[in-house]
């Protein structure tokens, strides 16, 4: 497929808000739009806290490897009575 085939210039621009006029009505619109824009940032806000829920996750499991690798490479004799 080419390119230009999806290309949209102001023609359709102008015939797509027209039809959303004609489906929604001039008033409606402004509603629409603000519906719109409240979804995409309470989306976006999700996927922030999921993006540092992670990061807490890989820091956490870092921090516990680190740990981890720390007492096996200096072991502490805590069976000297065994």
């Amino acid at each position: 497929m080419h390119a230009l085939a999806f290309a949209v210039g102001p023609q359709e621009l102008l015939l797509v808000l027209g039809l959303a006029i004609l489906l929604f009505g001039a008033t409606k619109i402004p509603q629409l739009g603000s519906s719109i824009g409240q979804g995409i940032r309470n989306f976006r806000r999700g996927m922030r806290e999921v993006e540092a829920e992670e990061r807490e996750a890989k820091k956490l499991a870092n921090e516990k490897q680190q740990d981890d690798n720390a007492a096996f490479l200096n072991p502490t004799d805590n069976n000297s009575n065994v």
